[in-house]
C-alpha cells in the first residue's frame, strides 16, 4: 500500500478489526484515531495499535493519507462536512456504513468526490466496540466498494488491493445498487428479527414459556436481534426506502403464505417452501484465493460425553494439527456438529479421510 498514515473516527468493533488487520500487516503503519469514548483510545494505545493516548480534534488528522469514518452514518455525515477543510489535497475518505446514498449524496453536495471511495465491510457480529474487534473479522467476507463518478481510476484500484490484503472479497458496486441489496439481505432480516422477539416477549405467558423453550431455529433467526439498536435505528433513517419498499414486498409474500395456510392448499405451501429451500441452498460461501482461506470441514458430533475427545484424539494420533474447533449449533444441519479448521489443504483432505474411514459423518457448507 502506498499510504502510511491513517486516521480513524470510530474505532469499535469495524474500525479496530481493519486497524488490527492493518497493523498485523504492516507494523510500521501510523494509525491515529478519535472515538466517542477515551477509554475506547486508551486501549487501543495499550494495545500498540494507535499513536495517540488521548481523544483527538478532527484538525489532528489533516496529514493522514486515508481516513476512516467508522462512526454511525449520520455522525459520518458531520464529520465528512469537517474535514472538507481539513484534509489534504490527496487524501481519501472511506467510510464503513451499511448504507451509501446518504453520504454519496453529502459527498456530492459538498464537492468531495475525488476525495472519497464508499466502502461497506459485509462482517461483524451482535458484539460492539474495540475489545470485539479481531484482525481476522473481515477475512472472505465481501466487502463492497462504491467508488464515486469521479474516483480516480488509480485510487480504486489502490483500495481495491488494500482490500484484499484485509482477506476479504472486495465487489464494486453503484451506491444505489448497493443499498437496495443490503436492505433485502442484511436490513430487513434485522427488522424481521427483532420483530420476531418482540412478538414473542408480548405473546408469552407469565410462566415465560415461550421464553424458555426458545432454541436453535428461534435463536438463530433472531441471534442479530442482539445488534446496537442505536446503529439500526440509523441505518432506518438512512435507508428508508428501499427498506419500506422492500418490507411491504415481504409483508405481501407473508400474506400469501398465510392465505395458502388458511386454505390449506398443501401443493402451494410445498411449492412455496421447495422454491425458497432450493435457492437458499444455492447459495454458497464465498472463499478467497489467499492465506486466509479457511480449510473446514463439519462433522457430526455424538451427544455423548466424549465426543469430542474421540474426534481429536484420533487426528492427534495421526498427527494431523488442527488450527481451531467450535460447535456449530445452527439448524442448517441436522443435529449440532464439531467445526474443524485445519491449517492447510493436506491436513484437512487427511483429517476428512481418516473421519470417513472411523464411520464419521462429514458435512460442507
Amino acid at each position: 500500500m502506498s499510504f502510511h498514515t491513517i486516521g480513524f473516527i470510530g474505532l469499535g468493533l469495524i474500525g479496530g478489526s481493519i486497524a488490527k488487520k492493518m497493523k498485523s500487516n504492516q507494523p510500521d503503519i501510523k494509525i491515529y484515531a478519535t472515538a466517542h469514548h477515551k477509554e475506547t483510545i486508551q486501549e487501543a494505545y495499550r494495545d500498540g495499535l494507535i499513536e495517540n493516548n488521548t481523544l483527538l480534534p478532527l484538525s489532528a488528522f489533516h496529514n493522514c493519507d486515508y481516513i476512516f469514518l467508522c462512526a454511525p452514518v449520520q455522525k459520518n455525515l458531520e464529520y465528512l462536512r469537517e474535514l472538507k477543510e481539513i484534509i489534504r489535497e490527496d487524501c481519501m475518505i472511506t467510510d464503513v456504513g451499511s448504507t451509501k446514498t446518504e453520504i454519496h449524496e453529502e459527498v456530492i453536495r459538498l464537492h468531495m468526490e475525488a476525495n472519497f471511495i464508499g466502502g461497506h465491510p459485509m462482517a461483524g457480529s451482535e458484539k460492539t466496540g474495540i475489545l470485539s474487534a479481531v484482525p481476522t473479522l473481515l477475512e472472505n467476507a465481501y466487502y463492497i466498494i462504491t467508488p464515486t463518478a469521479v474516483t480516480p481510476q488509480d485510487k480504486i484500484n489502490e483500495f481495491r488491493d488494500f482490500v484484499l490484503s484485509l482477506g476479504a472479497l472486495p465487489l464494486i458496486l453503484d451506491y444505489k445498487t448497493h443499498d437496495y441489496s443490503t436492505a433485502a439481505i442484511s436490513h430487513l432480516p434485522h427488522m424481521i428479527a427483532y420483530t420476531l422477539v418482540n412478538l414473542v416477549k408480548q405473546s408469552d405467558d407469565d410462566q415465560e414459556t415461550m421464553k424458555t423453550i426458545a432454541a436453535g431455529g428461534f435463536k438463530d433467526i433472531t441471534r442479530i436481534a442482539s445488534s446496537s439498536p442505536v446503529m439500526w435505528q440509523n441505518i432506518c433513517a438512512s435507508n428508508r426506502e428501499p427498506i419500506l419498499t422492500l418490507m411491504d414486498k415481504y409483508i405481501s409474500l407473508l400474506k400469501k403464505l398465510r392465505g395458502y395456510i388458511d386454505a390449506s392448499d398443501e401443493q402451494a405451501l410445498m411449492d412455496f417452501f421447495q422454491q425458497a429451500k432450493d435457492y437458499r441452498e444455492s447459495m454458497t460461501l464465498p472463499s478467497v484465493k489467499s492465506p486466509t482461506v479457511c480449510y473446514e470441514c463439519y462433522v457430526d458430533l455424538a451427544d455423548e460425553t466424549g465426543g469430542i475427545a474421540a474426534i481429536t484424539g484420533l487426528l492427534a494420533k495421526a498427527q494431523i494439527s488442527i488450527k481451531n474447533i467450535s460447535i456449530v449449533n445452527n439448524r442448517e444441519f441436522d443435529e449440532g456438529v464439531l467445526q474443524l479448521v485445519f491449517p492447510d489443504k493436506q491436513a484437512l483432505t487427511r483429517g476428512q479421510r481418516l473421519l470417513k474411514n472411523e464411520g464419521y459423518t462429514l458435512h460442507h457448507r
